[in-house]
């Protein structure tokens, strides 16, 4: 059958062939005109859909075969064995567990004393009481020095803490005690021993001071700090401070402007000035108001503000109101890694007693010249940001510009013209003055911060200084550079160690050489030389609750002079140990 149809094709092809040959050879097709009456319009209609399967009609159709898979398994034999999957070990560090307290105690050279404690109840949920004690002394033997040198310095605190839903509130109680000795005698008094007799250098401090902090967690009112307190000594002198800071948020325009306020009252007295003529008293009140609004946008931080300061004294002809500038900007041009900063600020900032005797332990009890400084303002500029991971960076430029600084100054040795020497244990050259100058500042400053890992942090910095003033003939006692290195290492769970290192350049001070038949007279300047201070720390953590540690303190011995005639002790060392524990 299949036989027959092919050679049915065969000779129908051939036909074909044959009258398409023929066709060729006519020269003349002639002409046909055909006349189009209607162009074909294709519709949906016209078209079909091709089945995917479509009908055969072929007469022979070849059945499919079904085809049977199967597997031919062969065993193989093997020697693994597979083991169970278990979770990977976590090594999760140990829980330190917090003590409530802890005493210290340690014993040095110069027969120097340490003692400290603090401890702390729970009350409620919600409260606490702490105590802290402080205690820290030395019996002096500074070398070259004839009179007492010996320090005590004691303080006492008292805390309350409440934490509610609304706000949280901390109270303090501080009372203190500290002695100090004018020792500072020059050598013309040293080389006199019936004139020695006359001294007695011993002087106390006492002070007493009750503040608190609230801050509210919701509404407007922030928070807020007061505080008053009393200082005095045994020379019947005496001040009162009293401090008042509300802290205010209100939203404006869809930002925040916060507004600062401010009351710092400061009433005192000396029993008697320098040269025993008549007491002195100051009293100074100091009202201010620091509006500011924060503008952030994209990288620019924008603070916006103003400080005004009002300055009422007794018996003034008028109240002082002064304004001042109150901006801050920062701008990060490469996000953490370099962000420029600058400011200008300015307020009237308040001056005490206390703040002069902490600062310079060796005043005179005769300060005539207590008033506050007029900080006109203070220009800055800076950039800051991170060098790597572990290192960070801050340079800074700044120009201050202050009215009514104060500065200390070495007490000429007590001359009423008549040949009459003092005889007050702090009118022989061996006390300190405070005298006022306008004063202009231009400082330098660099900071590098490195945090290599948990266990390792240091810091450095440094920053120099140029003085001028408006009357006097120095910056009395201002170094013209500071640097300081700190660094803390945490060697293993057990031991650690730390290095602190001050260096302070030179200062100027003036004392009076004393002339023929005891007059005084004849000013001098004394350019104090530039130190430097090592200090060190170890310790040994023998478990969570006791500790041992070693201090050394000016490690390399110099015997140098933080204030005119006042040299410090030599090389100091010291043990002791800490232990922490619940009642």
């Amino acid at each position: 059958m299949i036989q027959k149809l092919n050679k049915f094709y065969l000779l129908t092809f051939l036909f074909a062939g044959i009258q398409l040959a023929k066709a060729q050879d006519k020269d003349n097709l002639g002409t046909e005109v055909v006349n189009v009456v209607k162009p074909y319009t294709p519709e949906i209609g016209d078209a079909f859909k091709v089945k995917a399967t479509p009908m055969l009609n072929d007469s022979v159709n070849t059945a499919k075969k079904k085809v049977t898979y199967g597997i031919f398994s062969v065993p193989v034999a093997s020697t693994f064995t597979p083991a169970k999957g278990q979770a990977a070990q976590i090594e999760k560090s140990k829980r330190i567990k917090l003590y409530d307290n802890y005493v210290r105690l340690g014993f040095g050279t110069y027969t120097t004393a340490l003692a400290e404690f603090y401890s702390n109840w729970e009350i409620d949920r919600d409260s606490n009481f702490g105590v802290y004690l402080n205690h820290n002394s030395s019996q002096g033997d500074i070398e070259g020095v004839v009179l007492d040198d010996f320090f005590y310095d004691t303080d006492l605190n008292l805390n309350y803490t409440s934490n509610t839903r609304d706000f949280t509130l901390n109270t303090d109680l501080d009372l203190g005690h500290k002695s100090y000795n004018w020792y500072g005698v020059a050598d013309d008094v040293k080389a006199m021993p019936t004139m020695l007799d006359l001294i007695n250098p011993t002087h106390n401090y006492f002070q007493a001071g009750l503040s608190g902090t609230i801050a509210f967690n919701d509404g407007f009112f922030e928070k807020a700090y007061a505080r008053v307190g009393y200082f005095g000594d045994n020379y019947q002198s005496g001040e009162i401070r009293a401090i008042a800071k509300p802290e205010f948020k209100l939203p404006v325009a869809g930002q925040k402007l916060s507004l600062d306020l401010k009351l710092d009252y400061v009433d005192g007295s000396f029993d008697r000035n320098y040269q025993n003529s008549a007491g002195i008293e100051y009293s100074h009140l100091i009202v201010s108001a620091n509006p500011s609004i924060q503008v952030l946008k994209d990288d620019l931080t924008l603070d916006l503000g103003i400080n005004a300061a009002a300055h009422f004294t007794p018996n003034a002809p008028e109240t002082d109101i002064n304004i001042y500038p109150a901006v801050r900007a920062s701008y990060r041009v490469v996000d953490e890694y370099f962000i420029a900063y600058g400011g200008l600020e300015g307020g009237l900032m308040q001056n005490s007693y206390q703040e002069l005797a902490t600062e310079n332990p060796f005043v005179s009890p005769t300060l005539d010249s207590i008033s506050p400084t007029d900080q006109k303002y203070d220009l800055y500029a800076g950039i800051k940001g991170k060098l790597s991971s572990a290192m960070s960076y801050n340079l800074r430029a700044s120009y201050l510009s202050q009215n009514n600084r104060l500065f200390y100054k070495n007490n000429a040795r007590f001359d009423d013209n008549n040949g009459n020497l003092g005889t007050d244990n702090y009118q022989f050259g061996n006390s300190f003055g405070v005298i006022n100058d306008d004063l202009r500042t231009l400082s330098l400053f660099g900071e590098l911060n490195f945090d290599v890992n948990s266990n390792l942090k240091m810091r450095v910095n440094g920053e120099v200084f140029t003085y001028e003033t408006e009357t006097e003939a120095e910056a009395w006692n201002l170094p013209d550079f500071k640097a300081s290195f700190f660094a803390d290492y945490q060697i293993d769970e057990h031991w650690f160690a730390g290095v602190t290192l001050f260096y302070v350049g030179e200062r100027n001070d003036e004392v009076n050489v004393v002339g023929p038949f005891n007059t005084v007279g004849n000013p001098q300047l004394v350019t104090l030389d530039s130190f430097f201070d090592a200090n060190a720390h170890a310790g040994y953590r023998l478990n969570e609750q006791l500790s041992f540690f070693v201090r050394v303190n000016n490690a390399l011995g110099n015997n140098y002079q933080r204030w005119v005639n006042y040299p410090v002790q030599g090389i100091q060392g010291m043990a002791g140990a800490t232990y922490r524990f619940d009642w």
